[in-house]
């Protein structure tokens, strides 16, 4: 059996401070550890819902003076599970979160999603959680 595992994903951001308010105060994370490399300027934050040795985390990384990215077209986004798509979205919202997707089931299917933009223009995923979405599968 293996002990290979998905540790991070790694987002370039123009402003780390806003990305952090982002993730924690609007997504609900937590932010785990912050680090700073003066010599290569740049600093690095790890967010997460739960400790790193425990689930997957976003690292997100500020390159000092450089405020905007191209994010391409080969990115897609971020998957999180909810328990209450609807919920989350509004509670989203309230806190001054972008709901580009209201939540729904998905085309062609009865999963409800949702999507959600983070300041640098990311794309994050909602997935309503099986356990929790009976009552919302048609």
């Amino acid at each position: 059996m293996s002990n290979n595992r998905i540790l991070h994903t790694m987002l370039r951001v123009g402003d780390l401070e806003r990305s952090i308010r982002f993730y924690t105060d609007i997504m609900g994370m937590k932010l785990l550890r912050k680090n700073e490399n003066a010599e290569y300027k740049y600093t690095l934050a790890f967010v997460g819902y739960s400790d790193e040795s425990e689930g997957a985390v976003i690292e997100l990384t500020y390159n000092w003076g450089v405020e905007e990215y191209d994010l391409g077209n080969a990115y897609g986004h971020i998957a999180i599970g909810v328990d209450d798509i609807y919920q989350t979205c509004q509670a989203i919202k309230d806190a001054g979160g972008d709901v580009t997707r209201e939540p729904g089931p998905v085309k062609g299917g009865t999963t409800h999603i949702a999507f959600i933009k983070d300041p640098d223009g990311y794309m994050v995923e909602l997935i309503q959680n099986k356990q929790a979405s009976a009552g919302l599968q048609g």
